[in-house]
């Protein structure tokens, strides 16, 4: 199962872990579909560690910020740990959070191996083609915040397969 982020600075393929991490997944593709990650931004680049972004700035909360969202119709779902899936390298794709089980519509990439963030996250995929799109993004010029000052936007979603949907249909 793979998808393709198709952003400002390239395009990055990415295997997700349906099997492993099943309502992740199922999250992140159900998002994908509806259009949600459409036009929104990286919004956080940090060199040699990661890259953030699906955080949605057309659904704010009062205070400006954007809001995040998932299919599960509440404000968070829970983690998916895994001991076999690991921050050990370039391109490893996880649920960014607030703390245990604060899972949302924000994910990041890592951009080297992070080994403190193990057990932290959920690891729900991992970068299959697109390194040089890493690289182009994490070359970006910053703000003090680590958020670029030329935004990289996710323009579109491509889903290749989706075998939740797929199975969830069938049933």
């Amino acid at each position: 199962m793979s998808i393709t982020l198709h952003t400002t600075v390239g395009n990055i393929k990415i295997e997700l872990f349906c099997e492993l991490t099943p309502r992740t997944a199922k999250n992140f593709l159900g998002l994908a579909a509806s259009g949600y990650y459409n036009g929104t931004t990286f919004h956080r680049v940090i060199k040699d560690f990661i890259i953030q972004g699906g955080a949605n700035k057309d659904k704010q909360h009062k205070n400006g910020k954007a809001k995040d969202q998932n299919i599960f119709n509440s404000q968070y779902f829970e983690d998916e740990i895994v001991d076999t899936l690991r921050f050990n390298a370039r391109g490893i794709v996880a649920m960014a959070n607030k703390g245990p089980s604060t899972n949302c519509s924000q994910f990041f990439i890592t951009l080297k191996e992070q080994p403190q963030l193990n057990n932290t996250s959920t690891i729900f995929g991992r970068v299959i083609h697109g390194f040089d799109t890493l690289e182009s993004m994490e070359q970006r010029e910053v703000d003090s915040k680590n958020r670029p000052t030329e935004a990289i936007k996710i323009k579109s979603v491509t889903i290749h397969a989706n075998p939740i949907a797929d199975k969830e249909q069938n049933e």
